[in-house]
């Protein structure tokens, strides 16, 4: 079973201090040309758009990665189309495997700042996401100070001044509610991200098994037994619905065994 979500995260974030947050922000092809460099140093970073913000962008990120898989002949294919889109799954596979790709290598030391310090101007790039199916690399950059001090006509600078508004309690218990509001829509985004990854991990699993050679003189019940441990399996933190019977699966398997040794018994 491949690592999860935040495990990905954390190792994108930490190989190439960024502050990725979501799996579908590196369809923007930025950061997988990165992880390549810190393979062979020789990706043209000063091509690599982390600023990138549209999807044709996006399409040429993954040309120098692609460019990059030729020249050192990676058999791999790079589903382009689909990572542009910056979709959950597409981006999740494909990063899945190219960590393994990077831990098989085990290159050396690597400075990512130093490799892409053409592309920052000022700040740290702080990837984020404005809108939906728009994922674009954010700068902390200084601004002006627009409520200072300014110059009249007549060269007399005069400080600036704006009406504060100070909001009353019934404001106050608007946000307040407007802040917990967003609190449980993002709790429960989360509980729906997981058990999508939870079902979705279980069908890979199944998927395998099912792919597997199965010796014909093996007993039924021992595949069956297999399919129930992945069907009904739990993991830490994670409750299976109400209206799962156990004992119904338990009686399953029971048929099957009683099944074996009935055929065990018969005579010819």
């Amino acid at each position: 079973m491949g690592e999860s979500r935040a495990e990905l995260l954390a190792w994108v974030n930490d190989l190439l201090q960024l502050k990725y947050t979501k799996i579908e922000q590196l369809g923007t092809g930025a950061a997988y040309c990165q992880i390549v460099d810190s393979i062979y140093g020789d990706v043209p970073m000063s091509k690599v758009k982390f600023e990138a913000n549209q999807e044709y962008e996006y399409l040429n990120n993954l040309k120098i990665l692609q460019s990059a898989f030729i020249k050192h002949k990676i058999e791999k294919h790079i589903p382009m189309e689909k990572l542009c889109k910056c979709r959950f799954q597409d981006n999740l596979d494909f990063l899945q495997w190219l960590k393994h790709f990077h831990e098989d290598v085990e290159p050396n030391n690597y400075d990512p700042i130093r490799r892409r310090k053409s592309n920052i101007s000022n700040g740290a790039l702080s990837p984020s996401v404005r809108s939906r199916g728009s994922i674009t690399p954010s700068y902390q950059a200084s601004t002006p100070d627009r409520s200072g001090s300014r110059t009249s006509r007549n060269g007399v600078l005069k400080s600036g001044s704006s009406a504060r508004f100070t909001p009353s309690s019934e404001h106050l218990a608007i946000v307040e509610d407007l802040h917990r509001q967003v609190a449980d829509m993002q709790s429960q985004m989360e509980t729906l991200e997981r058990e999508r990854d939870f079902y979705y991990n279980k069908l890979r699993m199944v998927e395998e098994l099912a792919g597997q050679n199965v010796d014909p003189e093996e007993p039924a019940a021992t595949v069956v037994r297999a399919l129930h441990s992945v069907l009904y399996g739990t993991e830490e933190g994670f409750v299976d619905p109400d209206d799962v019977d156990q004992k119904l699966a338990d009686m399953h398997l029971q048929e099957y065994d009683d099944d074996e040794d009935d055929d065990g018994d018969e005579t010819f």
